[in-house]
C-alpha cells in the first residue's frame, strides 16, 4: 500500500491512497462468500459457487466494489498510522479509481493540534464565596407556599394569574385541527403556554362566556397557518397562598415555627452553593489553562461542533426557525447576536476539549469499563430513558467513541483538579473532595428529614381520621339513644 500525505492547513490533510488488489485475498474471499449466499446458481450451493461462475454471474465490478468497501476503513487506519497523523473526527473519504490490479481513495482529515499544557500544579484560582441573601431565602418561602396553595372558584371576570378551566377548538378553512382541540383543560391566564393572543381573549371573560379568535399555528403539520380558535370558561379560580405563620411551618415541613423553617431553607441554600464551587472550580481552572494557550482550531472538527449546537437550538423549537426568533427577541438579542454566541461557545467549548484530550494522552488516563457504564446510567437518568435504550441510541448513532471520549475528559477534569491550587474569596485552600463529601452528607440528612416528616405527617393524618372515626361512633350512639 502506498500513500502520500499533503498538508492543506496546519490542522488538516490530505491522504491519497493506493491499493494493491494482490494484499486483499481475504477481502476477495469474504466478499465471493457474502456474494456467493446471494447468488443461486444451478447445481452448487449457497456460498459454494467458484468465483470464476460469481464473476461471470454478477460481474468482477460488483466483486471490486465489495471489496473496496470492505478493506477501506482498514485501509484508512493503516495508511494514519505509517505516516504518524494523529487524526481527530470523521475523514471525508473520496474513492477515486478502483482498476483492475488496484483501488485508490483520497481522504481529507482534521490533525490534533500541538498542545502544550503548562505545569498544572504551578496553576492558581480563585473561587469567589457566594453568599446567600435575605432575597434569596424569600424566594425559596415563596415557592414553598406556592405548593401548598389552593383554588378557589369566583363568580367574576377572568384576571391575569387566574386558573380558568375552558373547552378548545381551532380549525383551518372550517377543518378542525388535529391535536388542537381539548374539553376541561386548566390554564393558567397569562403564562402564553397555549396558542398565541389567547391570554388576552380570557382576560375579562366570565364562567360559560364564548370568544372566537384568529391565532396563527406555532407547531404541527400546519404551523404558520392562521386558525379559528373558539374558547369557553367554564369556570374561574384564583389561587390562595397560606399565611407565612407558624401553623404553615408545621403543615409544609417538619419544624414548628417560621423562622426554624427560614433557617433550614437558608443552610439548604448554603449548602448547594458550597458545593456549587466544584462546578465554578471546573470552570475557572479550564478557562486558566485555555486562555493561556494559543492553538488554530481544527475547522472540520470546529464545523462539526457549531452545526450540533445550531442544530439543538432549533430542536428545542420543533425546529421552527420562526418560533425560535420569537424566543431570542424575548430574551432581548437579536438573531444576529445569538449566532454569534453559538459560534463563540463553540470555539470555547471545542479548545476545551482539545485541551483536555492533550491531558488524557500526556497523563495516560484511560477508563474502564465500570466507569463507562456508570456513566451510561447518569446520561440515560439525565434524559429519563433507560440505560440498555440509550446505549443502543448511541451504538446506532455511531457515538460509541464519543462517549468514551466524554467519560475520558471528565477524568482528567478530576485529575486537573487535584494538581492545581484553588483558593476562595478569602485566599483559603479549598478542599473540593471535602466539599463534596460534605454536600453528600447533608443531602442525606435532607432526605431523611424529608422521609421522617413525610412519615409524620401520615402519622398524623392517621390520627385525624381515627379521632374522626370515633367522633362518628359517638354521634351515631348519641343518635341511638
Amino acid at each position: 500500500m502506498k500513500s502520500i500525505v499533503e498538508n492543506l492547513s496546519a490542522t488538516r490533510v490530505k491522504l491519497a491512497v493506493e491499493v494493491p488488489f494482490d494484499q486483499l485475498k481475504d477481502k476477495f474471499d469474504a466478499a465471493y462468500r457474502r456474494i456467493g449466499q446471494q447468488v443461486r446458481v444451478p447445481g452448487f450451493r449457497p456460498g459454494k459457487v467458484p468465483p470464476q461462475i460469481l464473476e461471470a454471474r454478477v460481474g468482477r465490478g460488483a466483486v471490486l466494489q465489495d471489496v473496496v468497501n470492505d478493506a477501506l476503513p482498514e485501509a484508512y487506519s493503516q495508511s494514519v498510522e505509517e505516516n504518524e497523523l494523529n487524526v481527530i473526527g470523521q475523514p471525508e473519504i473520496e474513492v477515486t479509481e478502483i482498476a483492475d490490479d488496484a483501488f485508490k481513495f483520497t481522504a481529507e482529515v482534521d490533525l490534533r493540534p500541538e498542545i502544550t499544557v503548562p505545569d498544572l500544579e504551578a496553576i492558581e484560582v480563585v473561587v469567589e464565596d457566594e453568599e446567600t441573601t435575605d432575597e434569596e431565602v424569600e424566594e425559596q418561602v415563596a415557592g414553598l407556599r406556592e405548593r401548598f396553595s389552593t383554588l378557589k372558584g369566583v363568580e367574576r371576570e377572568v384576571a391575569e394569574g387566574d386558573y380558568v378551566s375552558i373547552d378548545l377548538t381551532a380549525t383551518v378553512d372550517g377543518e378542525e385541527v388535529e391535536g388542537g382541540s381539548a374539553n376541561g383543560l386548566s390554564y393558567e391566564v397569562g403564562t402564553g403556554q397555549l396558542v398565541p393572543g389567547i391570554d388576552e381573549q380570557l382576560v375579562g371573560m366570565k364562567a360559560d362566556d364564548s370568544k372566537t379568535f384568529t391565532s396563527e399555528l406555532v407547531a404541527g403539520d400546519q404551523a404558520g397557518k392562521d386558525a379559528e380558535v373558539t374558547v369557553t370558561v367554564k369556570a374561574v379560580k384564583e389561587k390562595e397562598l397560606p399565611e407565612l405563620d407558624d401553623d404553615f411551618a408545621a403543615m409544609a415541613s417538619e419544624f414548628d415555627t417560621i423562622d426554624e423553617l427560614r433557617g433550614d431553607l437558608r443552610t439548604k441554600l448554603e449548602n448547594a452553593k458550597s458545593f456549587g464551587r466544584i462546578g465554578r472550580a471546573r470552570e475557572a481552572v479550564l478557562e486558566k489553562i485555555v486562555e493561556g494557550l494559543d492553538f488554530e482550531l481544527p475547522q472540520g472538527a470546529y464545523k462539526q461542533e457549531l452545526e450540533a449546537r445550531q442544530h439543538d437550538a432549533v430542536h428545542s423549537f420543533d425546529h421552527n426557525e420562526d418560533a425560535l426568533n420569537k424566543w431570542v427577541e424575548e430574551q432581548g438579542q437579536t438573531r444576529e447576536e445569538f449566532d454569534k454566541d453559538i459560534e463563540e461557545n463553540a470555539q470555547k467549548s471545542l479548545r476545551a476539549q482539545l485541551v483536555l484530550d492533550q491531558i488524557v494522552e500526556d497523563e495516560g488516563v484511560d477508563v474502564g469499563d465500570a466507569e463507562v457504564t456508570q456513566y451510561i446510567v447518569e446520561q440515560a437518568q439525565r434524559f429519563q430513558m433507560n440505560p440498555q435504550q440509550f446505549a443502543d441510541e448511541v451504538a446506532k448513532a455511531g457515538q460509541v467513541g464519543a462517549l468514551v471520549a466524554d467519560v475520558r475528559r471528565n477524568k482528567a477534569v478530576e485529575l486537573v483538579l487535584q494538581k492545581v491550587v484553588i483558593k476562595d474569596s478569602a485566599g483559603e485552600v479549598l478542599d473540593l473532595e471535602q466539599i463534596r463529601a460534605d454536600a453528600i452528607a447533608a443531602m442525606t440528612r435532607n432526605v431523611a428529614a424529608d422521609a421522617d416528616g413525610a412519615e409524620d405527617s401520615s402519622d398524623e393524618t392517621d390520627a385525624d381520621e381515627a379521632d374522626e372515626s370515633d367522633a362518628a361512633e359517638a354521634s351515631d350512639e348519641t343518635d341511638a339513644k
